[in-house]
């Protein structure tokens, strides 16, 4: 994802009020004899966690007002029984809903369309989004549309949009433990035409509502339970050791680390195991949290057109990718590859740093190939000749620049190399 804009405000002598719009992540001013470092955290107002958690939503429907619901969710989770957990809830409170199941894995901009035409011609004033990172990430682009139509061309959101109002009122119920969609700013939707992933950063899309019920996940299958959790901890990495980390965020992605190394083996081969489940979908939330507020880096970046170009399951990509680029890494942050072995339980006190970092990124490869994670891009089909577009594209990506360690296209070529 990429750096988020940050909203400064500065105090003058007269105490007026100036704001300031910028995609720095972090900026020092200077007025009269301040010296001002401001960050920003952008939050759901409400969030609800644990097994069941869903039978709040009746609640908070009427505490909002809302009336009815357009339920945006995918075919396989209709399929599987998943959805009809939250829908019999609306069903029991007699909440009218209306249900689009449109959405496919890296959803792309014909999704988003036919969403926003369906919300229009539904009759529902918010929309609740049962799902992975696909469902909600639509479900963001859906409701921002609907309440800021100058923007009706899905790719004019991409990077950071200005837009006006904030979406249709969202409530999110994620059914994986990885993306964190459910509490973040971010949306990634694919633009078919151009083969790419554009990541769309807008503090009006985030739910207004999350729930993490992890009764949700339990029929997650192994494959996927691993490369979201994966994905989680790609996230919690990535936003401890991005250009804009602050000791807020560092605070949030250690513990997602730690927690996710204590529950994704136990998630993975255990999938009723309510205790690993519900460790996850916590953890997950928690990294994105931080990583929402501080920005990723390049292992987003390159995963981000496997995924556009090659339609790879992001969280896959990102599970494959993070140990080799944690690797190159690891001399631009060999303090946070301290906290990161800790949080693994690889650390002793007798280490240097570099040993440290070492045994970091070799726990997190070691967890990988546990979990089953493919470990060469050519098992997924990559070839070495799409390597040179893959490089242009992942050097391009809007999470690129977060990245700790500056790179080039060169560099990143190098990289897909090594996971080929």
């Amino acid at each position: 994802m990429p750096f988020p804009p940050l909203y400064f405000l500065i105090l003058s002598e007269q105490n007026e009020v100036s704001t300031f719009r910028t995609l720095n992540l972090k900026m020092t001013l200077r007025n009269l004899n301040y010296r001002i470092m401001i960050n920003r955290f952008v939050l759901n107002e409400v969030s609800y966690f644990g097994p069941g958690a869903r039978e709040v939503l009746p609640q908070e429907i009427k505490r909002l007002g809302l009336k009815k619901a357009f339920v945006s969710t995918d075919k396989d989770l209709i399929k599987f029984g998943v959805a009809d957990k939250v829908l019999s809830v609306l069903d029991k409170a007699g909440i009218p809903y209306v249900v689009f199941s449109d959405i496919k894995p890296n959803p792309t901009v014909s999704n988003v369309n036919a969403g926003v035409k369906a919300f229009a011609e539904s009759g529902a004033d918010f929309i609740l989004a049962i799902g992975g990172g696909s469902s909600i990430d639509t479900s963001k682009a859906i409701g921002i549309i609907t309440n800021n139509p100058e923007f009706s061309d899905v790719v004019s959101l991409e990077g950071v949009a200005d837009t006006k109002n904030k979406s249709v009122p969202i409530i999110a119920l994620p059914t994986t433990a990885g993306t964190a969609a459910e509490v973040t700013i971010n949306y990634v939707i694919t633009d078919e035409a151009n083969e790419k992933k554009m990541v769309c950063v807008d503090p009006n899309d985030i739910p207004v509502v999350a729930v993490v019920d992890a009764e949700l996940m339990y029929t997650l299958p192994k494959g996927l339970t691993a490369s979201t959790g994966l994905d989680a901890l790609t996230h919690a990495i990535e936003g401890l050791i991005t250009k804009g980390a602050w000791e807020m965020s560092d605070m949030f992605e250690i513990k997602a680390i730690e927690m996710i190394a204590r529950y994704l083996e136990t998630a993975v081969n255990e999938p009723s195991n309510a205790e690993a489940r519900n460790g996850m979908a916590v953890a997950q939330y928690i990294a994105g949290m931080a990583f929402s507020n501080v920005g990723l880096g390049v292992v987003h970046g390159m995963a981000h057109p496997l995924g556009a170009i090659f339609d790879i399951p992001h969280g896959v990509a990102n599970a494959l990718l993070l140990p080799i680029v944690m690797e190159f890494n690891a001399p631009a942050a060999l303090d946070k590859y301290v906290e990161i072995a800790k949080a693994m339980n690889v650390y002793t006190p007798d280490m240097t740093r570099e040993e440290a970092a070492a045994a970091a990124v070799k726990a997190v490869r070691e967890l990988s190939v546990r979990v089953g994670i493919p470990q060469h891009l050519s098992e997924l089909g990559i070839k070495e000749e799409d390597l040179d577009k893959l490089a242009t594209a992942a050097f391009a990506d809007v999470c690129t620049p977060g990245n700790p360690r500056e790179v080039s296209k060169e560099i990143i070529l190098e990289l897909y190399k090594k996971a080929l």
